[in-house]
């Protein structure tokens, strides 16, 4: 089995209203190439006429953000002129590539009734050859996210990108990288076939599950050795958890604020670009 090489644990913090743990980079890990940063947003109970979430307008660039809506809702718009909002059991796949400025807001329904939120970002990284890509977004609502059901109704697991367990996520990233939800009732069990030479992204966001022998908390980031294929998995209670495997980049990271690239240089330019208006126009 795959043995677990140390256990994470987030740091908290308060922005506005919304309550958020940092899962990814923390005082104990910078990253798990190729995942770079992850944000549990809630679980919590937003009262009516709030503020909404407090992402707005900011530019991007040299990185991939997944954001997975698991209660509430989340409004996006970018300079690239696309907007949408996805509810609950949706997933937003942005590729931020050469640069654009993205806002990531409630909906005006979400802000005046209120309501159960929780949501997860994941930034992943783009290799140096695909640094300067053009930008892409897509979001989705549950309906469209493939879905596969094992162990007697016991696990279901949401395919956002790559194939787990036979079935193919609904997204095409740009380094490969196997990506979804799953959802444990107690007692369900799992056992996935993972490549040695993939990094393990397994962040457990609620319950209790047993890995390889180990009870892992909710709020749990798991770093693995590249030792072994299998990771087993049964939950003690019921569970859920975000799941990503991919080859590491093994590149160099170099990144500040909101930019990810391979040398302070690019940051610089990174800068650059964005303050004489290269990242495209706010039209919101």
């Amino acid at each position: 089995m795959r043995t677990i090489q140390r256990i994470h644990k987030p740091t908290h913090s308060l922005i506005r209203e919304l309550i958020t743990y940092t899962a990814l980079p923390t005082r104990t890990i910078d990253y798990l190439d190729p995942f770079l940063f992850l944000n549990h947003h809630g679980y919590q109970e937003y009262p009516t006429n709030n503020l909404g979430l407090p992402f707005g307008p900011h530019p991007h660039r040299g990185m991939e953000t997944v954001t997975f809506i698991l209660e509430g809702d989340i409004m996006h718009q970018d300079s690239s002129g696309h907007a949408s909002v996805i509810e609950a059991g949706g997933v937003q796949w942005m590729t931020a590539g050469k640069g654009l400025i993205h806002a990531e807001t409630s909906s005006e329904k979400f802000k005046k009734e209120g309501g159960p939120l929780e949501i997860l970002q994941l930034w992943l990284n783009l290799p140096a050859r695909a640094k300067m890509t053009e930008p892409f977004y897509e979001g989705l609502q549950k309906e469209a996210i493939p879905t596969s059901t094992l162990d007697e109704g016991k696990v279901t697991i949401n395919v956002t990108s790559g194939e787990i367990t036979g079935t193919k996520g609904v997204f095409t990233s740009e380094i490969g990288v196997s990506l979804g939800t799953l959802y444990f009732k107690e007692s369900g069990k799992l056992s996935l076939d993972i490549p040695k030479e993939h990094t393990i992204f397994f962040y457990v966001i609620d319950g209790k599950l047993s890995v390889n022998g180990q009870t892992i908390e909710a709020r749990s980031l798991v770093e693995f050795k590249y030792d072994d294929t299998q990771v087993n998995i049964e939950a003690l209670t019921d569970s859920k958890l975000l799941l990503g495997h991919a080859l590491p980049l093994n590149e160099p990271v170099v990144s500040q604020g909101p930019f990810v690239m391979n040398t302070e240089e690019e940051i610089y330019q990174a800068y650059q670009d964005y303050q004489a208006g290269k990242f495209g126009k706010w039209k919101f």
